[in-house]
């Protein structure tokens, strides 16, 4: 007798990017509750706050018998928040190798998973998101909207990141032209979180930091993610023995033991990562260190502050 053919589209109406985005934000939510920010609201897609004055006509009575507290029912077409995601897809985001199997990111697939709970937090809220990718130019640019088909194509879109890389396809940062850019066509007074490892700053951090500027400029509220994996690129963590260290934007080659550069090294990244700091809390950007081997609730949360900030 064959096997019948099981219609994959009709029983999984959520792509797998999507179901682990729906999985993340549960945990979080639980955690969330159990822990002292259980203050915090993550619900806001059926309800709002009462506000003195206002109409009594949308008053969920039940569930002030309840809480003793007054809460507006809120509708689909509600929008509290723009926010705009930015993702930096250049070479040097595919380190280290990936092993999604067993649960081992790199920092590309780091910040698209990042991106996907965020993005099903901000529909759970009903507000606008749109998303932007970028490596040598604005490779993906959408606008903030809040629709459920929007929603699939940002998920869509971020499948396509986790594609295997291609080594030979080297593509380098170019982020202070495309902030730049996405700054004049994002809609004004946004919050704007950006993924990325900087790495196009160490060769013009003045720039860099003008394009930064930029946004701030167009009153937008600003969380960088500062993408690394602590161990190997912050720390230098390597045995002392011979490597070859390949540079993933240009493909130049390097063999050496890391003793011989470690301490060089080491200076020259606290350098870069302490002006980096800076110069964004100078311009009043927050600055969120993301170790890739952390775990999502490092940007979960300061999203979630952020927002209750701006609300």
């Amino acid at each position: 007798m064959p096997v019948p053919t099981i219609n994959r589209q009709a029983i999984q109406p959520f792509s797998h990017l999507e179901l682990i985005a729906k999985q993340v934000v549960e945990g979080f939510i639980t955690g969330l509750h159990k822990s002292p920010f259980h203050g915090f609201s993550v619900e806001f897609a059926e309800h709002r706050l009462y506000n003195k004055g206002e109409s009594t006509k949308h008053i969920d009575w039940k569930l002030f018998g309840r809480t003793d507290k007054l809460f507006i029912k809120r509708y689909e077409e509600e929008t509290n928040l723009r926010c705009h995601i930015i993702i930096d897809n250049s070479s040097s985001m595919y380190f280290p190798a990936a092993d999604l199997a067993g649960d081992k990111h790199n920092k590309i697939t780091f910040s698209v998973y990042c991106a996907a709970a965020l993005i099903e937090l901000l529909k759970r809220q009903r507000d606008a998101v749109g998303l932007s990718v970028f490596s040598e130019k604005v490779d993906i640019h959408t606008p903030d909207k809040s629709s459920s088909l929007h929603h699939k194509m940002l998920f869509a879109e971020l499948e396509k990141l986790l594609e295997p890389f291609d080594k030979e396809n080297h593509r380098s940062t170019s982020a202070i032209q495309a902030i730049h850019q996405i700054a004049e066509i994002i809609h004004k007074r946004s919050l704007v979180i950006i993924f990325s490892d900087m790495m196009d700053s160490q060769a013009g951090s003045e720039e860099l930091f003008s394009a930064l500027q930029h946004l701030k400029h167009n009153k937008h509220e600003v969380i960088l993610f500062h993408v690394n994996d602590r161990s190997k690129e912050l720390d230098f963590d390597f045995d002392n023995r011979p490597y070859r260290f390949v540079d993933m934007e240009t493909g130049e080659e390097l063999k050496l033991h890391p003793n011989e550069i470690k301490e060089t090294y080491l200076q020259q990244m606290t350098h870069f990562k302490n002006e980096l700091k800076l110069k964004c809390g100078q311009y009043k950007i927050d600055f969120v260190e993301a170790d890739i081997n952390l775990g999502f609730d490092q940007v979960l949360m300061p999203y979630l502050i952020k927002r209750t900030k701006m609300m």
